[in-house]
């Protein structure tokens, strides 16, 4: 093993004669390959399309597109207007809402505008059936005129719980889009022109006007990582300065840190740019992750260089030494961090696999700018150090010498830590809730807590009810199923409105009676109800027809049912529930779909792929672990303070959080890939010390700490701060991701200085006395 090792040793020394020879060349062929990358970042554009979370074999996508192409669609901005007397029938606020609802009109893409005030009531006069919008004018309506149609709307079940809460204090205008998804600035310049009209009905009629619905939550997408970009990035470098100065204490290797971290982003956004990837709230994030990991592969190449000059040796034999002891575990630690990253393509939702492509690309042109051009930098510019003797490294060294006399104490408290942690890990529940993704600073989010607390729900399933023929929708026996399960729907404690055909039936069959609530029930015939429905449609103005609720040959219904704010478990639960009813109680085949019900399933789904890809990275990196230390044992050894991280946030995650949304399903294989990292620079000190110096396990172990044990501490802190910063994200799943990622980094540091020693040691005289009972 010293042989080989020897070999290696000897192929870096090499390699640091040619970068200090070729230093210009590295130079100018790193700029020149890294400006050819950059070039790819105009290719790049943003997608704010919700549909891009999932795969295009999602089943719950498919479900649900099939239903978009049946019915029409439900992309939409919901106007909640809430006036400041609190009565939505006073006149300010109707003048407000019959505006609003006009002017919506107008939009760009608008399809269908619903609201109180263009509700289409019908009533009887004679043996005629009217129907007209239920406000008009309403700035000339009388008091009574305006209690009637307070009273109209309220017991109108298509108003009350969907556009008008039952205290007449918040109403709503409806906005259905068809967007011709040929721009991917359709949605932004919707949202814009919408904003822009509720300032100006907002600052003339004094009232406030919320805005939610898919199109809020799309355009949500995009706001969240424009904020990010110009909130967390700059934090980031800011973070990454002060930890560069307080260790480095150099302003040339902070320059030569800054320009890998800048030219490592511009490579992975640049090729981003040529795979064709559209960016995504987490695609965005591997700018603020890409940063935070690159610092690692610097600092371990610079603090070895101001360490060695410190202690007298001259820059060019500093540069060499620091490219020959570290070229080798920078090049295994940025090969394993990859592949941690890269396990995110086993993910469910395409915006991850983009940010575990766009990072392992950053991070191996790290690796390769830190081999490169970062010391040959380092060689044509001024890089002064004093000579000093430093006290980290005995301290570092004291610590070693800590924990060998502890070893026994460490190995049981770390035993019964981890047990109590890990039996937390059942404590997780899988929660996506789309609306919880954003920060409670966001304006989609506020805007959808106060709706669903204070007027109706922000989610909605929807459910496509077929008769099996044409015209089936007026059968008496399928008209009373359908009611039935409205019926049912409306029983059920999370529904907050259902928007059914039946109600629509039920009223026309008393319109056409004179009126007479007494025949406000289903017609009794066939041929009464298609002819109900014949007179209902010729009478509905351009845009409200019934095409939202029934397909072209009306052979199937659309059921819509609003919910409230729930955790994904519980709509799960209660879609199922309905399948469920109507399989048995109507003899209906009918899936519950719609984008809440889709973000629910993604968990589950994500957490199945991933444990193959997680396991695939677990098998690779401890291989190539033990392939580059030439030890198997060494690999196995590896495993434990690697693995035990991650198992140990989710433990901490399960006692004070509970909650494990998509990000947080898929952390694993990735900080498997970052956690890796100081355990590798750890493990080849200490073979280093045992192969080339001839060290015992102990001694060897001191000299892992009192090398490396700095850059560990340094490095770690670095990518805690980083993730802490992504923490701060105003989008919820790469905030989630953040912070877990940032606990698992933080037990991993503890790991490696406490656990791993003990395992080294346990090990090596396991080793000892098998070898002395072979040789008995």
């Amino acid at each position: 093993m010293k042989q080989q090792k020897d070999v290696t040793n000897d192929k870096f020394s090499r390699y640091a004669e040619w970068v200090v020879k070729w230093r210009w060349l590295l130079i100018i062929t790193s700029v020149l390959f890294v400006i050819l990358l950059s070039s790819g970042t105009r290719l790049l554009a943003f997608n704010n399309d919700y549909r891009v979370f999932f795969t295009s074999d999602n089943p719950q996508l498919i479900e649900y597109e099939k239903l978009q192409r049946t019915y029409t669609q439900i992309d939409n901005i919901l106007f909640a207007v809430v006036p400041e007397d609190g009565d939505v029938f006073s006149t300010n606020a109707l003048s407000a809402l019959e505006e609003l609802t006009a002017e919506t009109w107008l939009l760009p893409y608008t399809l269908r505008v619903d609201s109180p005030t263009n509700f289409q009531h019908t009533s009887a006069e004679n043996d005629d059936l009217w129907v007209r919008d239920l406000i008009t004018e309403s700035a000339s309506m009388t008091d009574l005129q305006r209690n009637e149609a307070r009273s109209i709307a309220l017991a109108e079940p298509f108003l009350n719980g969907q556009l008008i809460n039952s205290s007449a204090s918040i109403a709503g205008v409806n906005v259905t889009f068809q967007l011709p998804q040929k721009s991917l600035d359709e949605i932004p310049l919707l949202v814009g022109k919408a904003r822009k009209l509720v300032s100006k009905i907002e600052d003339k009629y004094k009232v406030k006007i919320h805005l939610a619905g898919m199109i809020m939550l799309s355009h949500s997408f995009f706001e969240a990582a424009m904020l990010d970009m110009k909130t967390l990035v700059p934090a980031m470098y800011l973070i990454i300065l002060l930890v560069a100065l307080l260790l480095l204490r150099s302003f040339t290797a902070i320059l030569g840190t800054l320009v890998v971290i800048m030219f490592s982003i511009m490579s992975g956004m640049g090729m981003a740019g040529y795979m064709g990837v559209q960016l995504t709230p987490p695609a965005l994030a591997s700018m603020t992750i890409i940063m935070t990991l690159s610092v690692a592969d610097s600092i371990h190449l610079l603090s070895t260089i101001i360490v060695s000059m410190r202690s007298g040796m001259d820059k060019l034999a500093a540069i060499k030494n620091s490219v020959r002891i570290n070229a080798s575990p920078v090049i295994l630690t940025s090969v394993t961090t990859a592949i941690g990253f890269l396990s995110m393509n086993f993910s469910e939702s395409p915006p991850f696999h983009d940010l575990g492509n766009i990072t392992a690309i950053g991070v191996m042109a790290a690796m390769l700018l830190s081999l490169t051009l970062l010391p040959a930098m380092m060689l044509v510019l001024p890089l002064r150090v004093k000579q000093i003797k430093t006290k980290s490294s005995n301290r570092m060294e004291a610590l070693g010498r800590w924990v060998i006399h502890k070893q026994k104490t460490i190995l049981i408290v770390s035993t019964c830590v981890s047990v109590l942690l890990l039996s937390f890990i059942p404590k997780n529940t899988l929660n996506d809730n789309f609306v919880d993704y954003f920060d409670k600073s966001m304006a989609f989010r506020q805007a959808s807590e106060i709706i669903d607390s204070e007027f109706t729900g922000v989610y909605q399933i929807q459910y496509s009810l077929d008769s099996g023929e044409a015209n089936g929708v007026s059968n008496p026996e399928f008209i009373q199923k359908v009611s039935d399960f409205t019926d049912w729907l409306r029983d059920q404690s999370e529904v907050r409105h259902v928007n059914t055909i039946t109600d629509t039936f039920k009223r026309l069959n008393m319109n056409l009676h004179s009126d007479d609530k007494a025949y406000y029930r289903l017609p009794e015939d066939a041929e009464s109800a298609a002819q109900y429905l014949l007179l209902y449609e010729l009478s509905l103005p351009y845009g409200l027809d019934l095409n939202n609720q029934l397909n072209v040959s009306k052979s199937s219904t659309q059921v819509i049912v609003t919910v409230s704010n729930m955790p994904s478990g519980s709509l799960i639960n209660l879609t199922e529930r309905g399948t469920d009813w109507l399989k048995i109680n109507a003899n209906i085949d009918a899936i519950g779909v719609g984008p809440a019900v889709m973000f629910s399933h993604i968990s589950e789904r994500n957490i199945q792929s991933m444990i193959v890809g997680t396991l695939l990275a677990v098998v690779i990196i401890s291989v190539l672990i033990g392939f580059a230390l030439r030890s198997v044992k060494l690999g196995l050894v590896s495993l434990i303070p690697n693995l035990l991280p991650v198992g140990l946030a989710f433990g901490l995650w399960g006692l004070f959080i509970g909650e494990v949304n998509l990000a947080v399903a898929m952390v694993t294989g990735m900080v498997l890939g970052i956690v890796v990292d100081d355990t590798i620079h750890f493990l080849s000190k200490y073979q280093r010390a045992r192969s080339e110096k001839g060290l015992y396990p102990e001694a060897a172990i001191c000299y892992a700490f009192s090398t490396v044990g700095t850059a560990i501490v340094v490095t770690s802190f670095v990518l805690i701060a980083g993730f802490s910063v992504l923490a701060q994200s105003s989008f919820g799943m790469n905030s989630s991701m953040a912070i877990l990622t940032a606990i698992a980094i933080a037990i991993a540091m503890i790991a490696d200085f406490l656990l791993l020693p003990v395992l080294l040691l346990k090990i090596e005289a396991w080793s000892s006395n098998r070898k002395s009972t072979v040789i008995r």
